[in-house]
């Protein structure tokens, strides 16, 4: 394995996904799906749709997991940006989930260096974060990495009966 691929940060350990990892996955998908506006969904994903979904990641080698104790506690994937529109083929997007009662631990800190890196490997031009605009803690995450604010899309989605900001973050990877 390429060790770019498997970055470790005090007891956090990230590797590449595999099949075995999709219930856990799930899981995180669902938690954020039900109690937040990182996913504008309210509809759980089946497990039918959970491997199908991880299996495109898998298939691109753009998913990872976070290990802590053992336990997966973390996952990041990356995919095309707008995947109907060749012209966009050299552009990503990113997605970082941390279970709940995981946060703080560096998780999405090493899930998102390990995307980047991947993201350069594979030959990617520039990576995209389209995050909730009241999620500070994401838009904190992506800055530190030099992602920048490109964007807001106000009033664009809804959860909850409410209507959500698009803030839309860029990363040159070449």
């Amino acid at each position: 394995m390429n060790p770019i691929y498997e970055k470790t940060s005090a007891a956090v350990r990230v590797r590449p996904a595999h099949t075995g990892d999709t219930e856990a996955v799930r899981a995180i998908r669902n938690q954020a799906i039900a109690h937040s506006t990182a996913l504008w969904t309210q509809i759980p994903q089946t497990p039918i749709e959970a491997v199908a979904w991880l299996d495109a990641h898998l298939e691109r080698g753009s998913a990872f997991v976070a290990e802590v104790d053992g336990e997966v506690a973390g996952f990041a994937v990356f995919g095309p940006w707008r995947a109907e529109l060749e012209g966009y083929r050299h552009s990503v997007e990113d997605s970082i989930y941390v279970r709940e009662g995981r946060h703080g631990l560096g998780i999405g800190t090493v899930l998102l260096a390990t995307l980047i890196d991947a993201a350069r490997e594979a030959g990617h031009r520039v990576m995209i974060a389209d995050i909730e605009a009241g999620n500070t803690a994401s838009i904190r995450l992506h800055e530190r990495f030099g992602f920048r604010h490109v964007g807001t899309l106000p009033g664009v989605g809804t959860k909850f009966g409410r209507w959500l900001d698009l803030a839309i973050m860029q990363l040159p990877l070449q």
